[in-house]
């Protein structure tokens, strides 16, 4: 069998791995099962599909939606790869072909997802499956963000096969989380891999709501003619957004679970095939968005969680170009995301961590310093201020909050680090009730010595200490600790700066520099004409357009325009495969321009 390396070039088109690959590819190579935390666009489907291509057998890939499985197999078909996708949308002769190159041993990747491995151990078993790819593993935890039942199966399914070698692969998974997934997926502790979260290509701004419709409508318009993602908390929002936009002459569609099922579809398959389409969705338009030239996402509602927004802003610039990010939030989405934890079936202590993860996002958007090291904090990493979020680019006005933050921090000392915000706040404000008395917090030395703050403006403090690294929130019960940060401004030996909050004026647009996704000296005409060829051909052939070559491949032959094939080969995104089927019509273009 060929290298992964060699496998690389040829099939695929790319001179060398991205960070974190070839390890993950190595292990794996190697033998050994992988649990592997890459950034969203980090280039994951790479390191199972590189090892099922260098051995004999079959990749089983479990994968948690059809769109996506359709999507990948289309890319690997078009690079000359043997894949199917064993789905409840196949028609009978699709089937038929995949089963009966699995029954030869052509097929290289089976996709399928976790609803089906249990009626399929039989045909898996005759298969000889040599590898089980585990994509979006953070489904199988119920501490996940998008917990998945079926996806316990898979677990089942890796014993039937004999312990079959397992890779499991997600974008999110904080470390309560990750032992959640090894426990459910292996037998013993895999070769874990964390690739780290950033994603330096997305530019990061949070914004407050004034006129979240106008701001949207703002926003979509000055980057018309790209393709983008509007995320929206109802069904009635995304059919009212969707409809404002079209008014102003953007492509734009509404996408929800109320749509019938052949509507969706249809505008998953527009998505893929035009370049300047704006989907309005909630988050039922998720996981399966695997298009790599999304220009921009909006979120015009507050997400539920760090790791929900983390994963819907890397639907932007997946193929690695310039990406901008914009969430808007205001008081009714923190009441709104606090009620539907409060009201859900969820037992207590899950309610707790889902507030406290809330806490968590809140301290994102009103974080006092750079955007993107306040989110890298909550993942366990450090970062440099970044200089290209909308925090680094226009610096909120500060105040010093040494005293105010001082008060805070002996509260949660002198309460026991057992508490949360609110019971603090409590305490802070002097409020009498039976369980402060029961305590007996209304007889420590910081009770009430902030009644003259409100409680808005307390709860506006203890986030942002929270984004400063002066306090950690436990994640499962919810309550608060002093860190060593803390027990330092605590002790007088470190002061406090904390922003002010801004309050908007009614339709005023936010400053932010506009990122060009490509170089300013492009021939803009020339990658247009490109453009419109790779439209055609995937039209013709009912496929994504990046399948048949992504932005990033056409952007580098707008700018090398090559004369021959072999100038072409040596291009990004250009395997052999590819430079048969598609290199002549390409040339034809550039040698007319």
């Amino acid at each position: 069998m060929a290298s992964a390396r060699a496998i690389l070039k040829e099939t695929f088109g790319f001179d060398d791995f991205r960070p974190g690959q070839e390890e993950i590819v190595s292990a794996i190579e190697a033998g050994r099962d992988v649990l592997a935390v890459m950034p969203t666009g980090g280039g994951k489907s790479l390191c199972y599909q590189l090892p099922a291509l260098t051995r004999k057998g079959m990749t089983v890939v479990v994968s948690p939606l059809i769109a996506l499985m359709r999507d990948q197999v289309a890319a690997l078909r078009a690079s000359g790869v043997s894949a199917g996708a064993l789905t409840s949308a196949n028609a009978p002769d699709e089937n038929e072909a995949i089963l009966s190159a699995i029954a030869s041993g052509e097929m290289k990747l089976l996709y399928m997802a976790p609803e089906r491995l249990s009626g399929s151990i039989g045909l898996l078993r005759r298969a000889g499956v040599s590898l089980l790819a585990v994509d979006e593993a953070h489904c199988v935890s119920q501490w996940g963000h998008d917990f998945r039942p079926d996806y316990l199966t898979v677990g089942t399914l890796r014993g039937e096969l004999g312990g079959v070698q397992t890779a499991a692969f997600t974008a999110t998974a904080d470390g309560e989380t990750r032992a959640d997934i090894v426990a459910k997926l292996f037998d013993g502790p895999p070769a874990e891999f964390l690739r780290g979260f950033d994603r330096p290509n997305l530019f990061l701004a949070f914004e407050p709501k004034a006129n979240a419709r106008r701001q949207v409508c703002d926003y979509v318009t000055r980057r018309k003619g790209q393709a983008g993602i509007v995320y929206c908390s109802s069904r009635r929002k995304c059919e009212d957004f969707a409809e404002h936009l079209r008014g102003e002459g953007v492509n734009a569609l509404a996408y929800h679970a109320g749509l019938e099922a052949e509507t969706r579809k249809l505008a998953e398959a527009r998505f893929g095939r035009e370049d300047d389409l704006v989907m309005v969705a909630t988050v039922a338009f998720g996981m399966g968005v695997d298009k790599p030239d999304v220009r921009f996402v909006v979120h015009a509602d507050l997400p539920k969680t760090v790791e929900n927004y983390y994963q819907e802003i890397g639907r932007a610039g997946r193929d690695g170009l310039q990406a901008e990010t914009l969430t808007l939030f205001g008081v009714d989405d923190i009441k709104l995301r606090r009620a539907q934890i409060d009201d859900s079936d969820a037992p207590d202590e899950r309610k707790r961590t889902d507030h406290a993860r809330l806490s968590a996002l809140l301290a994102l958007a009103e974080a006092p310093r750079c955007r993107r090291q306040t989110l890298l904090a909550y993942f366990e990493e450090e970062a440099a201020a970044c200089g290209h979020c909308d925090l680094c680019l226009s610096p909120p006005a500060r105040y010093d909050a040494t005293v105010d933050a001082q008060k805070a921090l002996s509260a949660i000392v002198r309460t026991g680090e057992r508490f949360g915000i609110g019971h603090l706040i409590a305490v802070l404000r002097g409020e009498d009730g039976d369980r402060i008395r029961e305590l007996g917090h209304d007889q420590l030395p910081t009770f009430g010595v902030g009644a003259d703050i409100e409680r808005g403006a307390w709860q506006d403090l203890f986030r942002q200490i929270y984004a400063l690294g002066l306090a950690a929130v436990d994640m499962q019960h919810g309550s608060w600790r002093v860190t060593p940060e803390g027990w330092a401004v605590l002790k007088g030996k470190q002061t406090v700066e904390l922003k002010v909050p801004v309050k908007r004026a009614r339709g005023e647009k936010a400053s932010r520099r506009e990122r060009p996704p490509m170089p300013d000296d492009l021939d803009q005409d020339l990658l247009a004409l490109l453009k419109k060829r790779r439209r055609t051909l995937a039209d013709e052939q009912g496929v994504p357009a990046y399948v048949v070559f992504p932005d990033r491949t056409l952007i580098e032959m707008a700018a090398a325009k090559p004369s021959t094939l072999d100038e072409m080969a040596g291009l990004n995104g250009i395997g052999a495969k590819k430079l048969e089927r598609y290199g002549t019509t390409f040339l034809e273009i550039l040698r007319a321009g």
